[in-house]
């Protein structure tokens, strides 16, 4: 029999349990929702831009963006993330080859043409390393795409209306210097700065 005391003392440790509990998965949701503003953050330093669009790509890409991203754009997206897993297994490589694993915001470009007047959109950022060469456009360059983390895993890519093939590549492009850093880094040190030469495709 089960006395009305022992039944306090389940209940007692129950109660304790659960709250505890809640309070774990408190302290969590708080650290992650404190890691994703400081992304979000980040994304917005790098590019100037709002991300006010949240979506998803059918295959489960995270999706920030300053407007509605087309569906042309999100298989794009999707594209480019499995051609880049498709290489990566090639060369043996585990980690960081789902869809979902990835975080990209989608910026406004700064230009829409190259100098050379072909379609080619871009985001202006510090020239950096590259000041004083063919890609400075003083004090500032403009790039296709930019990680701006490891962990989690994320990249800022122009907005395109068209030649959404560019877009696929751009993606498999940003997302060899991801995969490379969390299989590869010694693959990574040599080919993450493209200043001292190399360019992409890295994985073949």
């Amino acid at each position: 029999m089960i006395t009305k005391k022992f039944k306090f003392l389940l209940i007692t440790a129950f109660a304790f349990s659960v709250a505890g509990f809640l309070s774990q998965a408190n302290i969590e949701i708080n650290a992650q929702t404190r890691f994703d503003q400081a992304l979000m953050r980040k994304a917005e330093v790098t590019s100037g831009d709002e991300f006010t669009v949240t979506v998803k790509t059918p295959q489960g890409a995270n999706i920030y963006a300053v407007r509605q991203p087309s569906s042309a754009m999100l298989r794009a997206i999707d594209k480019g993330l499995s051609e880049l897993f498709s290489v990566a297994r090639k060369n043996n490589y585990r980690s960081r080859l789902n869809h979902s694993d990835y975080t990209i915001f989608i910026a406004r470009p700064d230009r829409r043409n190259n100098r050379d007047g072909a379609y080619s959109p871009g985001i202006a950022i510090p020239n950096g390393q590259y000041a004083g060469s063919v890609y400075d456009q003083g004090g500032f360059v403009y790039v296709a795409g930019k990680v701006i983390s490891f962990n989690p895993s994320a990249f800022i890519i122009s907005d395109y209306d068209r030649e959404f093939n560019q877009v696929s590549d751009i993606v498999r492009y940003e997302g060899e210097h991801i995969v490379l850093y969390h299989n590869d880094r010694r693959r990574f040190r040599e080919t993450a700065d493209h200043s001292r030469g190399g360019s992409h495709p890295i994985l073949n």
